[in-house]
């Protein structure tokens, strides 16, 4: 026995799926580290972030979780909690608060000799961008870069 509202749910979920918004992924990138101060257990950054929203319409951002390798080490995971808006097509910047264990990876760098800060340093950062409206409330990155100590 058929059950006549079948058609009809498939018919709405269709047309459901059809009308949520498709949203690309932005695009995260670190713009710069600030090392604020250290000990030998933790370190106290300042990661200024840049994203691109390569989107027609803004993003409206409650909040990032994250997790940041740099030179392929766990370095931080955590979340933001920065509220802010992305332009459509356009970009912002914004700063985190990071306290991490990065020793090792400090110390892989110094090993490099007395010009290592100047180097670049590979990182990699990933996580979720969470939006504050709309049907889509989540938006997954991973993206790959250097950066310079300063």
């Amino acid at each position: 026995m058929r059950h006549p509202l079948r058609p009809a749910v498939a018919l709405a979920a269709l047309l459901a799926a059809a009308c949520a918004p498709h949203l690309e992924r932005p695009d995260l990138s670190v713009v710069g580290v600030t090392l604020l101060s250290s000990s030998v257990w933790e370190q106290h950054l300042r990661v200024r972030l840049h994203v691109h929203n390569p989107n027609d319409r803004a993003l409206p951002v409650r909040g990032i979780s994250y997790d940041m390798e740099v030179m392929g080490q766990a370095a931080a995971t955590g979340q933001s909690e920065a509220s802010f808006v992305v332009p459509a097509q356009g970009d912002a910047e914004f700063d985190m608060s990071v306290t991490t264990n990065l020793a090792a990876a400090l110390m892989q760098l110094m090993a490099r000799g007395p010009n290592a800060l100047q180097e670049q340093v590979p990182y990699r950062l990933s996580g979720k961008v969470e939006l504050s409206q709309g049907l889509l409330r989540s938006i997954p990155f991973e993206q790959r870069g250097s950066f310079r100590l300063q």
